[in-house]
């Protein structure tokens, strides 16, 4: 099938609490780095990647926002219209991991698309010293209905999977960003449901 060459933009936003990995995350994902000193967002970061998902062009803005409290005034207008929510804890600090609630609170009250589809991430996984298991993470995410991922930032561990996983759930999603799909019918790509089935010891969906 041919590239579609317009190709479709897909906004995408990185949540959670501060020091969490977020901006080290887009990082790696958009250019392929790792800064071990990355300093603390100051608000909003912006950065937009293309990538080919399922033989289509996809462009995706990502927005990284800040964790700290100071800033969260900041967040509501950026939520406005994102189809892809990557909400984002350490895993070697489970204060992290209990504040993913309130998050979840915000993006209720702030998304405009309530079909948006959301990702967990439990971020820096090569770090020995762990606090919040991986089957916590995946429970926490059955319960609400978001996909679930572990990555590291640092050695790229599950980092373009995670993306590419969020970015195909979207395409599954035709009311997020098809005008015309409701009229017409979209056809859904086959191959993600075989996917899902190797795929689970990295990735779970939810079906």
């Amino acid at each position: 099938r041919e590239m579609d060459a317009a190709g479709l933009t897909l906004k995408l936003l990185l949540v959670g609490d501060s020091a969490v990995g977020k901006s080290s995350l887009l990082l790696r994902f958009t250019g392929g780095a790792f800064e071990p000193c990355q300093k603390p967002t100051v608000g909003v970061d912006f950065k937009v990647k293309k990538m080919l998902v399922a033989g289509r062009a996809v462009q995706l803005a990502i927005w990284d926002t800040a964790g700290q409290e100071r800033f969260r005034t900041l967040t509501p207008s950026y939520y406005r219209g994102a189809q892809g929510i990557v909400l984002v804890y350490d895993v070697t600090r489970k204060d992290t991991f209990t504040g993913l609630e309130s998050w979840l609170n915000e993006l209720e009250i702030y998304t405009t698309k309530n079909n948006s589809v959301k990702m967990l991430v439990g971020n820096k996984t090569d770090k020995p010293d762990r606090e919040v298991e991986r089957r916590e993470g995946l429970q926490f995410a059955r319960k609400r209905s978001l996909l679930f991922i572990e990555t590291s930032a640092k050695t790229q561990d599950g980092v373009q999977h995670a993306f590419e996983e969020l970015v195909i759930k979207i395409l599954q999603t035709p009311g997020l960003w098809d005008k015309s799909a409701n009229k017409r019918g979209v056809q859904l790509m086959e191959s993600s449901a075989q996917q899902d089935k190797s795929l689970c010891g990295a990735y779970c969906p939810l079906s």
